[in-house]
């Protein structure tokens, strides 16, 4: 047999193992994302088949509003929606915000002196030497507010483990202006803090998925610190499921630090889920100039970052189909 035929049945065996494991790929799951009490008016995205269930985000303040004192209504009433529909419920615990006015920890931990204040602001930097305050992240480097948002996720575990279809931990990106922090702040801290919180999930939450939204970690690019790397590590040894809030296909940024995580550990990691949220939508892609389509999300969320569900915006072009 002349060496073009071997060529031939290799590319052809080739061709068709690459077919065999492409149809054998599992599409992701399609849930729609929203925030506490913007659930019931979407009920009418809840109720499509090609829709398993929603992400809903709830702040810290909201779900304690006293010392100790927890309120769950909100979970527990769209616990009740999602499940006379059949749905999953997936329950963001939020302790970051991305406006002035959003400071939405509890009182006792703002004003107590142990705390610290509690929120440091997060920053931009509009021009030279200048920094303007967008929002707020909670200082979990401060140990006495870690301690009270772990007790939070402990009590979250005892009403709701094995109810929600999972719990997912907030984005680890977060920009300070570190020049002027007086809460003691440092790259290494607020690593290890983040660590901790989802170590004490895992721990809390037996049945539900446990799942940290990772996209960048402030003081490191292209995994110079290791914190990606140990991150992607830990996850895959302790059964923890990682997301980010943006599939943006092949974008520098992201680039440079998650996707080539989520690719290299495809297949290792108990649990993939990436959002489509609103400023998602705005982004374009290069080639063709215009928004990506639900195709494009998909396409790349599977085959490169190894989702196993989406959690789309209620904006979303295609769910107003």
């Amino acid at each position: 047999m002349n060496s073009l035929a071997i060529f031939g049945i290799t590319a052809a065996a080739i061709f068709g193992l690459a077919t065999a494991l492409a149809g054998n790929a599992q599409a992701a799951e399609n849930l729609i994302y929203t925030g506490n009490g913007d659930l019931a008016a979407a009920q009418p995205l809840l109720e499509r088949g090609d829709i398993v269930g929603a992400q809903v985000v709830y702040n810290w303040r909201a779900l304690e509003p006293e010392k100790g004192e927890y309120d769950f209504s909100a979970i527990e009433r769209d616990l009740e929606q999602t499940g006379r529909l059949g749905k999953k419920l997936f329950i963001q615990v939020q302790d970051r915000f991305f406006s002035p006015e959003a400071r939405n920890i509890p009182d006792y931990v703002l004003q107590g002196p142990e705390y610290g204040g509690g929120l440091v602001p997060q920053v931009d930097h509009p021009g030279e030497g200048k920094a303007a305050a967008y929002g707020w992240t909670t200082m979990q480097w401060n140990p006495a507010v870690r301690a009270r948002y772990q007790a939070l996720l402990k009590a979250l575990a005892m009403r709701f483990d094995g109810k929600v279809a999972g719990v997912n931990l907030p984005e680890t990106a977060i920009d300070i202006d570190m020049k002027a922090d007086r809460t003691g702040f440092s790259c290494d801290a607020y690593f290890d803090a983040e660590l901790e919180n989802l170590s004490v999930a895992r721990q809390a939450f037996a049945s539900s998925k446990v799942v940290q939204y990772v996209n960048f970690w402030p003081c490191e690019w292209e995994n110079d610190h290791n914190y990606m790397g140990r991150l992607f590590e830990l996850a895959a040894a302790q059964g923890i499921g990682l997301g980010g809030p943006d599939i943006v296909p092949w974008r520098k940024g992201q680039m440079k630090n998650s996707y080539p995580f989520f690719n290299q550990y495809k297949g290792k990691l108990e649990f993939v889920v990436m959002a489509v949220q609103e400023p998602t939508l705005t982004y374009k892609n290069d080639k063709t100039g215009k928004p990506f389509t639900k195709d494009e999300f998909t396409a790349f969320a599977t085959d490169y970052l190894g989702v196993d569900a989406i959690f789309w915006s209620v904006e979303t072009p295609w769910l107003k189909q």
